[in-house]
């Protein structure tokens, strides 16, 4: 019995060892200072201070053992003390699109936004950049579509919110990594402080089309069932989670701080109890949550609704925003 319980906390302690090397290699690999020997060096060194432990667990000889064990110990002390030190900046060379960083104010029913996107895209990197200060009258707000847009399956979508006026205007909210100049977006270095969070406002001339269009995504278009005071709240979330940005800036992470589960977070606030699912972190499959949720038209089936939300293929949207929303709600 002795033995048996023995081995089995070796075998805990070597599975730990192991997660241990993946986690701490990952961080140094996409996070470690000197460049791609520098990163891939010190990847190396914790790689064999956990090797070194785990064989200390199965070899006897008591002074093997304590040296292996101090290694890796100090050696993780000192990692994790490197990662304590990772700070997110909103001082970067940043890409085109996330250049500018949203902010705005609202006095009564008028909020004023300040770096509203409105690019030119001819392709994913021909384009004229444009930067534009917008104001929106709450009291006209009057409708909030969900967009999705696939580039990888149906699983993974990401999520933007549209807000309409009674003016036939629009603006989307869009939660994103902030890119550094050059960088691409990876969902495993979304795990380990890779990007900055950024919230973008944009037309949907621009934001919906460039994925539409120049990036190849399905894009689809889903009329949510809301309530005119929780549209003004959500609205309203959108603009202070971006002061905040400005104020304290954030990590995206991939589960915990990404395109959904924000928007979820500042949806629960507003309608207390809404369940927690699966499809939050799955967020292709977010119009079937919401159609059990009542957020979608439940007099037809989810099956319509998904065939009328697909935008389609979409030609260059000319320069008239609120031409360009109507035609692609046109079907």
């Amino acid at each position: 019995m002795r033995c048996g319980l023995v081995i089995a906390g070796r075998v805990v302690i070597s599975l730990l060892l192991i997660l241990s090397a993946l986690l701490g290699g990952l961080a140094l690999g996409y996070q470690a200072p000197g460049g791609t020997w520098g990163k891939g060096g010190l990847a190396l060194v914790w790689l064999v201070l956990c090797l070194g432990a785990g064989a200390a667990v199965w070899r006897r000889g008591q002074t093997f053992r304590s040296r292996a064990a101090w290694a890796y110990l100090i050696g993780l002390v000192l990692l994790a003390g490197w990662w304590q030190t990772l700070m997110p900046s909103n001082d970067r060379i940043w890409a085109d699109d996330v250049a500018k960083m949203l902010h705005g104010s609202a006095q009564g029913s008028i909020v004023t936004l300040e770096n509203v996107r409105n690019f030119d895209w001819r392709s994913d990197t021909d384009y004229t950049p444009r930067w534009e200060t917008r104001q929106y009258d709450l009291d006209q707000l009057t409708s909030v579509d969900m967009a999705l847009s696939y580039w990888a399956g149906p699983a993974i979508a990401h999520t933007l919110v549209s807000f309409g006026f009674s003016d036939g205007r629009h603006v989307v909210f869009s939660v994103e990594i902030r890119k550094e100049r050059g960088e691409q977006f990876s969902e495993i270095g979304g795990f380990f402080k890779q990007f900055e969070l950024s919230v973008v406002a944009a037309e949907e001339r621009d934001i919906l089309y460039v994925r539409a269009g120049p990036r190849g995504e399905s894009v689809y278009l889903y009329p949510v069932r809301m309530p005119a005071p929780a549209m003004r709240e959500l609205f309203l979330s959108y603009l202070n989670t971006a002061n905040a940005l400005i104020e304290k800036p954030r990590f995206y992470h991939t589960v915990t701080a990404n395109c959904t589960t924000l928007v979820y977070q500042m949806v629960r606030a507003i309608v207390p109890g809404l369940p927690l699912d699966r499809r939050i972190l799955l967020s292709g499959y977010l119009p079937e949550y919401l159609y059990e949720q009542g957020g979608l038209d439940a007099s037809q089936p989810l099956d319509v609704l998904r065939e009328r939300a697909y935008i389609g293929k979409l030609d260059a949207p000319g320069a008239d925003a609120i031409d360009f929303s109507r035609r692609i709600r046109q079907h």
